[in-house]
């Protein structure tokens, strides 16, 4: 086995040579170039089976194989490599690494191992680099409290002291001069101190050590005390002789030391101070670096704090927050250079900055209530500008780059006073490249102001009826218009086309506006709308989707006129040239129609209003949508019930001609079906008030094709149409305004706001697609306040731009990784052959309760984040796929697989993944529908007085899952509970329903694993086995033929099996997987059953199936209709293995029958060999991430997820474990078997794939031989 892919915990960085980040992932050293855009350049697998905890380059002025050459006149170098020398640590290993670069560019890197690991007898906490006698040596810092001399290239120990205070250490840091002799120990105890002490020697130690015993012992020579945790965590700044500390305790303390190493005070000041105590971090702190300037820590809580100096005390000024849940385990902070020269100090760690507030100091009459921002000249913060309406009804006008500065734009009448409504949109001038940006005002009493900002003097007073509840702007289909819709409190929505003109030879606007036939919202206490989005015109009228203020999305179209005019328009159009003026139905400033005598008039607000075609009825809950969007086809809403919906028109059948009616032109109007929502996507934990949805802009292109690629590209460009794009979410979290992705899980921006109920606007402003950056201006308690956008020192130069944080590798789960089950391979054309650049596309289920859809690449490594699905409120612990027939292929360019998850809660969730290939960035994407949801407790709570009453199960989890059948137009799944439970369920994607056809109590215990396998006769009858195994180590087999069968489509006729036909003990404990294939024999089948447990026993039985018999004239055939009992089993033989693992054995698969593969948290994965005399232990491989969880395997080159007696057709192809297992680290050997799978040709080398997943991933690659 071989490591092609390894996710796992980041355990050392190091910046080299200001252009390069060392990454030390597992045993796996990868070497990322900052020059530009950041990326992997070289990796190598150096620890095998040991993680990286540090790395430190040779120090260049000791660096023997630096090659320079002095350059060339004019500039040109020499391309001759330079080799630098690295030492690499963790665990108990320790290596040297070459890297070598090139002097052209610095693009080209190598990584090599020139010498063996050399492996210690104690854990290694530092390594540094010394010389002597123009030899590189290296100092080593043991757990022991002992450091030792080390010659890395002989891997002969020299020298070795240890400390008379002999405890454990937690950390430790060595500090070398110049010399063995002045190095000084600073050490981390378990007894939360920080000892500081020096080996004591003199100069000829190291000729000392080769005649005798080289070990001494030295006493502790300072010792700081102050912490009340263990110390994770110690830096050393040698400018300004502190040290600094990060502790258990949630603390980073910082200790003025004096000079540390050297002749003369070699312990540096005799009695060492405290000189700050930093309280920030929510959880351990588990790094500290320290700068002339800042002091910055890492934690356990995701969090990266900058500190400052203020008086001697240190304060937060900035935050980095750019991993998930789980803690940041390394931090490297280094001097960098921006692309114009200047110093910027690099942090490996990304994240978001708040920023500070600035009070814009309004200074017009009366309050502000409403504002809006204005862009002016490109994403320019400075010349950006701010309306804001007050409550005495007038509209001023602010400059985000000048505060205190404002001018009165308009002054309304009393109706405007103490209430009003604002909106602001850009539009072009028509027939002129000017842009106007348009305000329009509404107040109680139906009134509505429109005017542009540039002449504020000529605007239109329009009418609306009642108090006016919101006021929405939509871009119309020219660039120089613009629609209004105003929403009373009467249901009635009313609409105009406002359109700018230019007026005459000056600078100045015009407005026209055109009526349009009003929209009405379905009868409910809130009957207001919110959220507007205008949609493509096509022949009958332009379509509109919306969100009322009762959480209802809603479908219209704007009907142009009656149908029998429709069709004589659009024939007559084919001949009629277009007029010069088409604008009809005007209005002149003070609101009056004004139409033209040149053509009909279009219908208005006389025509009766349109309803609604189609209505998703409170999809967003009581308090509302708050905004719509479109991009590519799909629809985005957001609601303050936390939840984001991707939704789309559902395709309507093409419309049947209809003979004599019309002579076919046209049908009824009915060419666009209802509303249809495909997922629902949850913000973080505690954000429920969604504002709006940002669709983030796409990364830049590179270009690495050619110009006939490009060209290709670019005309199919329309593939993206229908595709879900990658958005962020914008809302209130408590009293910050925030900005979340989904699928990295992180905040991007947050602003201490006071929470929501106030008037706000992002900048830059944007309709749909967000830049990645931005600043938030808001009201509060009478002041109009905005956030400092990043990037400060551009800025004052007028511009602000993205943030300089870089994402290095994207993350997968916060928490462990519970389940994993593949989906299948993908690629383009000719990408997926088995050398090329195909992908793996895998889905893993988290502790975090997200769902993420992978795609692995096993030629190059990387990992590709495809979705991440949030719907599940509990930990997910089991996912299944089942996949369509015609996906059951190697080579293939789209997937389609119903994904079915479980986990805790008793939440069961079913969606369809849609794996298509992009064939512009040449990588997957994936579109999630969500089909359908069931929890056990959910009739209970839709009670109205469910407090009242005793909830059942309230901790139920779901353990494992199992497809037992798919070939009945419904998918039947069998569930193993926490409750003692065997639960199957129907699920029905036409209906989008999922109900329960039978549970049964027979285990009494937690059912921690269910499979399933089908079992076919020579007639071609069918029969299904269920197979359960709880915490008492027996392994129940259920025949469910008849208790699944759904071809009768009834499902009150199915009932639970009243016993198992077998029952077979096979461990002392828990029986935590299964893995379950079957062969034919005359008169039956043979079933084997793998099953692993808490005991750390593999145990294989073999049970022997016999179908039933009738009598029939004297002679015996297979029974066609059997009755029960259905089946005979008999257990013929077990075999077992006591200790196949040193700990709980968590998951077993079947990579093809009679080769097993099994994992536990003793970070092995095993292979086996079942064979006629039992079992025999095939290979194994050490894994590098904790808490193995579970299993996905698959065949190297026979299609998607075979495991042995698998299902046929449409019938699930993956784990059927109950969780997922730890990834572990790139591994340097293979190991090969002495025989292969069936099906492989003779003497042809065979394997397959193994993905083991639990805290990380990691994807092995099998390799055979027939």
């Amino acid at each position: 086995m071989e490591t092609a892919v390894l996710v796992a915990p980041i355990t050392a960085l190091e910046f080299f040579l200001e252009d390069y980040l060392l990454k030390g992932e597992g045993p796996t050293l990868t070497v990322f170039s900052l020059q530009s855009h950041t990326k992997a350049t070289a990796s190598i697998a150096v620890l095998q089976h040991y993680r990286i905890h540090g790395v430190r380059p040779q120090h260049q002025d000791n660096q023997p194989h630096q090659n320079h050459e002095a350059e060339q006149e004019g500039g040109s170098s020499t391309t001759e490599p330079n080799l630098y020398d690295l030492v690499v640590f963790g665990g108990k290993g320790v290596r040297l690494v070459r890297l070598v670069t090139e002097l052209r560019g610095g693009d080209r890197l190598r990584l090599e191992a020139p010498g063996p690991l050399i492996e210690l007898h104690d854990w290694i906490l530092d390594v540094r680099w010394l010389s002597h006698d123009s030899r590189a040596l290296l100092g080593v810092a043991l757990a022991h409290n002992n450091v030792v001399l080390l010659d890395p290239h002989e891997g002969n120990t020299l020298a070795r002291c240890s400390c008379l205070d002999g405890c454990l250490l937690y950390s430790a840091l060595l500090l070398v001069d110049k010399s063995w002799t002045h190095s000084v120990l600073v050490g981390g105890t378990v007894f939360n101190q920080l000892v500081l002490w020096r080996p004591d020697g003199r100069e000829e130690v190291v000729e000392e050590a080769e005649g005798g015993d080289p070990e001494r012992k030295a006493p502790v020579e300072r010792r700081l005390l102050g912490h009340s945790g263990v110390i994770f965590s110690i830096h050393y700044l040698q400018e300004k002789g502190w040290l600094a500390s990060a502790s258990d305790d949630r603390s980073v303390r910082v200790w003025g030391v004096g000079a540390l190493g050297g002749a003369r005070q070699p312990c540096g000041d005799p009695a060492p101070a405290c000189l700050m105590v930093l309280y920030g971090h929510q959880a351990r702190v588990f790094s500290v670096r320290l700068s002339p300037r800042n002091v910055y820590s890492a934690g356990e809580d995701g969090c990266c704090l900058v500190w400052g100096w203020s008086r001697g005390r240190g304060n937060v000024v900035q935050t980095l927050k750019g991993h998930r849940a789980g803690g940041i385990r390394a931090l490297a902070v280094s001097e960098g250079r921006d692309e114009d020269g200047t110093r910027a100090r690099w942090v490996a760690t990304g994240g978001a900055d708040g920023g500070a507030l600035t009070d814009l100091k309004f200074s017009g009459r009366g309050t502000p209530k409403v504002l809006c921002v204005v862009e002016d000249g490109g994403a320019n913060w400075a010349r950006s500008k701010i309306l804001a309406c007050t409550d005495q009804g007038s509209v001023y006008q602010g400059c985000c780059g000048d505060t205190g500065q404002w001018d009165l734009l308009w002054q309304g009448d009393p109706t405007y006073q103490s209430y009003c409504v604002m909106a602001v949109l850009t539009v072009g001038v028509k027939n002129t490249p000017r842009r106007a940006h348009l305000c329009a005002v509404g107040n109680l009493a139906g009134g509505i102001h429109v005017f542009a900002i540039s002449r504020p003097g000529c605007g239109l007073s329009l009418r609306g009826e009642g108090k006016i509840h919101s006021l929405i702007w939509a871009e119309g289909r020219e660039s120089h218009a613009g629609d209004l819709l105003a929403s009373g409190s009467s249901g009635l929505v009313h609409r105009w086309r406002i359109e700018a003109r230019a007026a005459g030879e000056d600078s100045g606007v015009v407005l026209v506006a055109e009526p349009r036939p009003p929209f009405v919202l379905p009868p409910c206490a809130k009957r207001w709308l919110t959220a507007a989005v205008r949609l493509r015109t096509g022949p009958l009228g332009a379509l509109w989707v919306c969100g009322d203020r009762r959480g209802s999305l809603l479908l219209f179209r704007e009907s142009r006129c009656r149908r029998e005019k429709l069709i004589e328009l659009i024939l007559s159009s084919v001949d009629k040239p277009a007029k010069k003026n088409s604008e009809t139905n005007c209005c002149d400033e003070e609101g009056r129609e004004r139409p033209d005598e040149g053509e009909e008039k279009l219908v208005g607000h006389g025509d009766s209003p349109i309803q609604p075609l189609s209505v998703l009825f409170g999809v967003h809950g009581k308090q509302g949508v708050t905004s719509v969007c479109e991009h590519q086809d799909l629809l985005y809403s957001a609601g303050r019930d936390g939840c984001v919906r991707i939704f789309r028109i559902r395709p309507a059948p093409p419309p049947s001609v209809l003979g004599n009616q019309c002579d076919g032109l046209i049908g009824p109007e009915d060419d666009v079906g209802p509303l249809e929502v495909l997922r629902v996507q949850r913000a973080c934990k505690g954000m429920e008030w969604l504002e709006r949805v940002l669709i983030l802009a796409p990364p830049e292109q590179h270009s690495e094709h050619s110009t006939a690629e490009t060209l290709e590209c670019d005309y199919e460009e329309d593939e993206n149409q229908g595709r879900e794009s990658r958005f962020v979410i914008a809302g209130f979290h408590g009293v910050h305004f925030m900005v979340w992705d989904p699928v990295k899980q992180e905040r991007l921006l947050a602003v201490l706001c006071g929470g929501g109920h106030r008037s706000w606007s992002l900048w830059p402003p944007c309709g749909a697609v967000w830049p990645g950056y931005g600043a938030l201006v808001f009201i509060k308690q009478g002041a109009v306040v905005a956030s400092r956008p990043p990037r400060e020192a551009s800025i004052s130069a007028g511009v602000a731009s993205k943030t300089g944080a870089r994402g290095l590798r994207e993350g997968v789960h916060g928490k462990g990784i519970g389940s994993v089950c593949r989906l299948g391979r993908i690629g383009g054309p000719g990408d997926t052959g088995t050398d090329g650049g195909h992908w793996e596309v895998l889905v893993t289920g988290g502790e975090d309760t997200s769902m993420t859809v992978l795609a692995l690449q096993p030629s190059s490594g990387a990992v590709l984040v495809l979705s991440v699905v949030t719907d599940h409120i509990s930990n997910i612990r089991t996912v299944v796929s089942v996949l369509d027939p015609a996906d059951a292929r190697t080579e293939q360019h789209s997937l389609s697989a119903l994904l079915v998850s479980a986990g805790g809660r008793a939440q069961m969730q079913c969606s369809r993944l849609l794996i298509g290939w992009d064939k512009k960035r040449r990588e997957p994407y994936c579109q999630v529908i969500q089909v359908a949801g069931h929890r056990l407790d959910e009739q209970w709570e839709k009670r109205r007085n469910r407090h009242k009453t005793v909830k059942t199960d309230p901790e139920t989890r779901y353990m494992s899952i199992a497809v037992v059948s798919s070939d009945s137009g419904a998918v039947v799944v069998a569930l193993a509970c926490s409750d003692g439970a065997i639960r199957v369920f129907s699920i029905s994607e036409f209906k989008g329903h999922i109900d329960l056809l039978w549970e049964s109590f027979y285990h009494q215990r937690c059912v921690l694993s269910v499979a399933a396998c089908c079992l076919a006769d020579p007639t071609g009858n069918r029969s299904r086995l269920l197979l359960s195994a709880a915490t008492d180590g027996k392994i129940a087999l259920w025949d469910v033929t008849t208790a699944t069968s759904l071809s009768a489509g009834n499902l009150s006729d199915t009932s639970a099996p009243p016993a198992p036909c077998l029952t077979v003990p096979a461990h002392q404990s828990g029986v935590n997987s299964l893995a379950v294939w079957q062969e034919r024999t005359e008169g039956g089948h043979l079933v084997t059953v793998a099953s692993g447990g808490d005991d750390g026993q593999l145990t294989v039985s073999v049970v022997r199936v016999q179908y039933p018999e009738v009598k029939t004239d004297g002679t015996s055939v297979l029974s066609q209709k059997p009755q029960p009992p259905l089946l005979l089993l008999t257990l013929l033989s077990q075999s077992r293995v006591s200790l196949a693992h040193s700990a709980p054995l968590t998951a077993l698969s079947l990579l093809c029958p009679g080769l097993l593969v099994s994992t536990s948290p003793d970070q092995r994965v095993r292979l086996w060999r079942v064979c006629g005399t039992g079992l025999r232990h095939a290979g194994a491989l050490y894994s590098h991430v904790a808490d193995a969880a579970g299993l996905a395997v698959w065949g190297g080159e026979r299609g998607i997820g075979e495991q042995g007696g698998g299902g046929r057709g449409g019938e699930a192809r993956a784990d059927q474990g109950s969780a997922g297992c730890d990834g572990g680290n790139a591994i340097d050997h293979l190991v090969s078997l002495s025989a292969g799978c069936d099906g492989g040709e003779a003497g042809r080398p065979e394997g397959g794939w193994v993905v083991v997943c639990g805290q990380g991933l990691q994807l092995l690659r099998v390799v055979t031989s027939s």
